[in-house]
């Protein structure tokens, strides 16, 4: 009988120093597993020698491969490209940070041979998270989940198992700005969640500066409703009526001889309203954008050199 494979895909990005650990303790635990698996690092452009790291892996185990893509496309295209060359009968995925305990991942394997799809993880926060870390977090979903009919649990994290059938439909998919962690959860299939705590980082610092995570929260958004469209459309109608609301106290004014004079108010009225409409503007603009980016057909990635024999020959993939 031929055994199952689970394969594990890893995106880096400046990871050079947690992948020799990282190695180590997937190996031990997967060791442990009825099932032959392989272990995929996908090197999103690094520049601190995580490519030479990863090309040395193999010595470790035979299990362990590399995708190193040509530039930085972003921690959720490297993923998709992860998924995209894993040939395993399970996929799990994990960042390459070490927050992500590989201890779990029998607990998924669990959950997956009770003919659960998708084996997802929530982040718990420790007591030590910063206030701003968790207050951005609790806003993200509230915000992704009020204005989207995909629904997120606070914490959910790209740390899970997708089962082959999962994995064959995410690979039709060639979305531009992906947002995985929600493709994953609009796809249905018959999922579970497991709550975790993460560990603290190994080395090196977090890639997720203020900026890239306020992004990445539109970009979420943005993949998933149009109803930013439809609060624009609100607000521009609701500003509309309270100015024909006004137009009887102007006439009032006008004849009984009450006209208040004051450039400022009426600065300030402009200027409001030229804000609103630029920010209606920039809405419009997101989504115009998306389908420019889109409409172009680019692939999610491109390979620059791999040691996986199975796509040598096949250096582009979308």
């Amino acid at each position: 009988m031929i055994k199952k494979k689970i394969s594990v895909v890893i995106p880096s990005y400046n990871e050079v120093g947690n992948i020799d650990l990282l190695a180590t303790r997937l190996i031990a635990v997967l060791k442990t597993l009825p099932y032959t698996y392989e272990v995929i690092f996908v090197d999103d452009g690094s520049s601190d020698g995580t490519i030479e790291k990863l090309r040395s892996i193999g010595d470790l185990d035979d299990n362990l491969y590399y995708l190193e893509l040509s530039r930085n496309f972003g921690h959720q295209n490297a993923l998709k490209a992860g998924y995209d060359y894993a040939d395993g009968d399970c996929i799990i995925s994990m960042d390459g940070d070490m927050q992500h305990p590989p201890e779990m991942i029998p607990q998924f394997i669990e959950k997956w041979e009770e003919d659960y799809d998708v084996v997802y993880t929530c982040r718990e926060y420790q007591d030590e998270a910063t206030i701003f870390k968790n207050k951005s977090s609790d806003l993200f979903y509230k915000m992704i989940n009020s204005l989207s009919d995909t629904k997120l649990e606070k914490g959910t994290a790209d740390f899970r198992l997708i089962d082959r059938r999962v994995a064959n439909v995410l690979s039709t998919l060639n979305e531009n700005g992906l947002f995985m962690r929600g493709l994953v959860k609009w796809l249905g299939f018959k999922q579970y969640a497991i709550y975790y705590q993460a560990e603290a980082r190994f080395s090196g610092k977090s890639k997720y500066t203020v900026k890239k995570m306020v992004k990445f929260a539109v970009q979420g958004i943005t993949a998933f409703s149009v109803r930013p469209l439809y609060i624009a459309t609100g607000i521009g109608l609701f500003f509309s009526l309270l100015a024909v609301l006004y137009i009887p106290y102007i006439l009032i004014s006008y004849f009984t001889g009450h006209v208040v004079s004051g450039w400022s108010s009426i600065l300030a009225t402009i200027v409001f309203f030229g804000g609103v409409q630029l920010m209606v503007l920039g809405i419009i603009g997101m989504y115009l954008g998306k389908l420019f980016m889109q409409s172009k057909q680019r692939p999610n990635y491109i390979i620059r050199s791999t040691n996986l024999q199975r796509v040598n020959n096949d250096l582009v993939k979308l």
